[in-house]
């Protein structure tokens, strides 16, 4: 447990900090899975609309410090592949 003033103060940001990167990553792959159902049901329209979502959500986590920048990049490029490959 902390015992100085500042140390007690930097162990609230990191709790903070935490809680809200935690809820940008599980906002992060919860939109995934909604990609994920829809590229199953082949319906390239609503993908390209979530892959928007989440392209735009993946890189808001890197500006934000949360996701890394190469694991955005590959995981966009990725989905815009699957996206691009249904067929309309």
């Amino acid at each position: 447990m902390a015992t100085h003033k500042s140390a007690e103060k930097r162990a609230r940001q990191n709790r903070v900090r935490s809680i809200r990167n935690a809820s940008r990553k599980t906002r992060v792959k919860s939109t995934l899975k909604k990609l994920d159902d829809v590229l199953k049901s082949n319906n390239k329209a609503v993908a390209e609309e979530i892959l928007k979502k989440a392209s735009s959500m993946i890189s808001k986590g890197v500006s934000k410090g949360t996701l890394r920048k190469r694991t955005a990049s590959r995981k966009i490029s990725r989905l815009s592949k699957k996206v691009s490959a249904l067929a309309s």
